[in-house]
């Protein structure tokens, strides 16, 4: 039974992330107790479509309470097509559709029932994992870095490095898998380093109705607009301590910075705005990592690898490099993370987010009928 797991029980988890940049479900499966990880598994993806993504796009920015049904619905729906396609899956680790990030005034709004999508499964699903921590007084995000850790320790890490998640939002994970647990003082750094590729995708769509500029092509053939690149880095963010997180919409005043540039060059300095925010964030490492992996779609722009290898003093690579699924990452972090919520251990602390003391967040649901393949 999941209430009895101990350190040492590996499980077969399923994890599943609908990102911000909103072009489908990834679902992966990670053998862990929790701790460490024994193995990775099978992957699979699920993309939205021009309608579906027209859907989910509205509901960006709404709360519980707003008409957001049918988005919900979507949800529940995609995740149960790809989520179904897995057998001997002991848990379910499902993120939802982040909606609206505000951890200092709102809260935080990931769109999905995890009730539903257990029921449709026949398995166990934790959910439902930022909103304890936010109750606590934290940013609610990142939540991958615990998982980072335990990466940290599968790859044979013995100095300091760094991950960077390049989804719609960027966020950065130092790591020192030196330290015993991804809790202990001095063991992680993380926080949102600013816009990933969210302006860039929604400049594509408006400008070329397109939904991401596909192997930085446009960037490419821009020139960047420097002076913009500092008006942009005057914002405030930049300015604040990290623990420290952000909405997808938190710079959707970048588009006006850049709204007088060519197609070409818009997208190069928009590309160039990610990439100095995280030249930016690397100054918060309390060591200087010895590398950056890099995952999410970012590491597919060669234009954005190239001017982060030219803004940052160590090697910067994609995670393919150590043997991870720059792909699959974050699907595989809240199969883990699912996984610590079943032992009620840590999900998050006060250098990953922020919060008070180190939470378990998360719900699980448990369907009343279980199905096949299904471990609890």
């Amino acid at each position: 039974m999941l209430t009895a797991l101990g350190e040492g029980t590996a499980l077969w988890a399923l994890g599943a992330m609908s990102g911000t940049s909103l072009d489908g479900v990834d679902a992966a499966l990670v053998r862990t107790d929790g701790v460490g990880i024994a193995a990775f598994g099978k992957t699979a993806y699920r993309p939205y479509d021009a309608g579906e993504q027209a859907v989910l796009r509205a509901a960006l920015g709404k709360w519980p309470g707003d008409d957001v049904a049918e988005a919900g619905r979507l949800v529940v729906a995609a995740h149960t097509e790809v989520l179904g396609r897995f057998e001997d899956v002991d848990l379910v680790g499902f993120h939802g559709q982040t909606l609206a990030h505000e951890p200092q005034g709102r809260g935080t709004h990931q769109l999905g029932d995890g009730d539903a999508l257990a029921e449709a499964l026949g398995r166990p699903v934790v959910w439902d994992f930022r909103s304890a921590d936010v109750q606590m007084g934290g940013e609610g995000a990142p939540l991958a870095p615990f998982f980072h850790f335990a990466c940290a320790g599968w790859i044979g890490a013995e100095a300091p490095l760094a991950f960077l998640n390049l989804g719609g939002v960027g966020n950065l994970t130092w790591v020192d898998p030196r330290r015993a647990r991804p809790e202990d003082e001095g063991a992680l750094l993380a926080f949102d380093t600013g816009p990933g590729n969210a302006p860039l995708n929604d400049l594509m769509m408006q400008r070329r109705g397109t939904g991401f500029d596909a192997d930085g092509a446009l960037a490419a053939q821009g020139t960047v607009a420097q002076d913009r690149v500092e008006r942009f880095l005057d914002d405030g963010y930049f300015l604040k301590m990290p623990p420290k997180s952000l909405d997808r919409e938190a710079f959707a005043g970048a588009l006006a910075l850049v709204r007088d540039l060519s197609d070409a060059d818009a997208a190069a300095t928009l590309t160039a705005f990610s990439a100095a925010a995280v030249a930016r964030g690397m100054e918060h490492c309390p060591a200087p990592p010895t590398r950056l992996l890099v995952t999410g779609g970012g590491r597919r722009n060669p234009v954005m690898m190239d001017r982060l290898a030219a803004s940052i003093d160590c090697p910067v690579e994609p995670v393919e490099a150590v043997g991870l699924d720059g792909d699959m990452l974050e699907a595989q972090a809240f199969g883990y993370l699912a996984v610590r919520v079943a032992r009620g251990l840590p999900t998050s602390c006060a250098s990953t987010t922020g919060v008070a003391a180190a939470v378990s967040g998360g719900t699980i649901s448990r369907p009343e009928r279980p199905g096949k393949g299904q471990g609890a």
